[in-house]
């Protein structure tokens, strides 16, 4: 299979300096960061007024890619396979919050709703919409 490269567009500065520190879920936190994304993505951001909430795609840049399957849930402290949960500890470090957007000026938007630690850096945005990402509308 092909490897990806991903390349980051921004960082992303939060209150929180250690995992300990940190929400479980963006849903758990009422806590305001910055998101600065890098000036050659600015144009990127034309029209993002217009959201309340935003997907942050994001790197969990201090966990390690682990080959490990197996992870016990900080749900309910029950073993099960990783992509039935959301820990860190993934074969791809990835992670995404949704997060409701406050403003903007300029290449910064200021968040509402940040769970993920100071200085994480950023891979994408997209909006949120609720009529498509809350609920399985084919059932």
């Amino acid at each position: 299979m092909e490897k990806i490269s991903l390349q980051p567009i921004g960082v992303i500065h939060t209150p929180y300096q250690t995992d300990a520190d940190t929400p479980r879920q963006a849903a758990n936190s009422s806590d305001i960061g910055e998101v600065v994304l890098l000036p050659e993505f600015a144009e990127g951001l034309q029209g993002i007024d217009k959201f309340d909430f935003l997907i942050l795609i994001y790197a969990f840049h201090l966990a390690p890619a682990s080959g490990k399957l197996t992870v016990t849930s900080g749900r309910d402290m029950h073993e099960r396979g990783v992509f039935a949960t959301r820990s860190p500890h993934r074969p791809n470090p990835l992670g995404f919050s949704v997060v409701r957007l406050l403003r903007r000026e300029g290449c910064r938007l200021f968040v509402e709703g940040v769970d993920m630690l100071d200085g994480t850096p950023l891979l994408d945005i997209k909006p949120y919409f609720e009529e498509l990402d809350c609920g399985d509308k084919r059932l």
